[in-house]
């Protein structure tokens, strides 16, 4: 309790700052470009219980939930979404400071893991530094859906982070609603080039407000979305609370597009951390 009360004064006193990234401690790096105004609300930092274990450990089941789904149940992925183990397998584990989520074959199945926060939030700085794996067939994401999910698009969705292996070191940031998705193709997206994407941690945040949804990586702007101010739920269902999703789908229409490749498997999606913070 007393170092999540000392990391969260850390961290609100310099969310205010500007730049890049600074580390602190063993392996932890503390972003520096939360806007002004904000301070942490919540955290993983994917610390084992205990510091001095070199054990894996799960993650904290208090934070997190797992959906549980079957081969091409959505987007014809061709994953199984289990827990983090799952028959013997690990597909979800916390070791040496950071999450892992491992896709593997498992059988005749593809296994891995599609985690969500219990909590959620109306507006926000979310953040999480994260590695990805390359590769024909890998499809990781960081995104949010609404806390009262019933349909998508109508109900919208957030897109942090995507990345398809077969487009090396593009990232990819969008917002999906009635009035504008991907499956009429009139989604609101952008997409930024980035250096070592899959061999180096980057930073990936977007700030939600009443206004406007921006993308980020590594600080900088690279999407803007903004509310029409008409009231209409099919263009900005924007206005209620959303939770954080961390998933690593294998093929799929978008993942699989360009053919997979299976020599590429396990891979392995790599979170340092996910931090949530909103205006004081």
């Amino acid at each position: 309790m007393l170092k999540n009360l000392f990391l969260i004064a850390l961290l609100s006193i310099i969310s205010s700052s500007c730049g890049s990234t600074s580390k602190s401690g063993d392996n932890k790096h503390f972003s520096t470009h939360i806007p002004s105004g904000y301070e942490l609300v919540w955290q993983d930092e994917f610390e084992p219980i205990n510091s001095a274990s070199k054990s894996n450990t799960l993650p904290s089941t208090e934070k997190w939930w797992y959906k549980i789904a079957e081969p091409k149940w959505v987007n014809n992925e061709l994953q199984k979404y289990v827990e983090g183990v799952f028959e013997g397998d690990t597909v979800s584990y916390v070791s040496e400071g950071t999450l892992k989520i491992v896709a593997k074959k498992h059988g005749d199945n593809i296994i891995s893991a599609r985690m969500n926060t219990h909590e959620s939030w109306l507006y926000g700085y979310f953040e999480a530094r994260l590695k990805v794996p390359g590769g024909k067939g890998t499809w990781p994401a960081f995104w949010m859906l609404p806390k009262d999910f019933k349909s998508w698009p109508r109900d919208g969705e957030i897109d942090i982070m995507e990345y398809v292996g077969y487009r090396p070191n593009v990232v990819q940031s969008s917002v999906h609603t009635k009035s504008y998705n991907h499956v009429q193709q009139t989604e609101k997206t952008a997409t930024k080039t980035i250096e070592n994407a899959e061999t180096d941690f980057h930073i990936y945040a977007v700030e939600w407000t009443p206004d406007y949804i921006k993308g980020f990586v590594d600080g900088e702007e690279y999407f803007h979305f903004d509310n029409d101010k008409r009231g209409n739920v099919d263009t900005w269902p924007f206005d209620k609370p959303f939770y954080l999703k961390l998933n690593l789908a294998w093929g799929g229409n978008w993942g699989g597009s360009q053919g997979i490749d299976d020599s590429r498997l396990p891979a392995t999606y790599e979170i340092d951390y996910v931090r949530v913070y909103q205006k004081r």
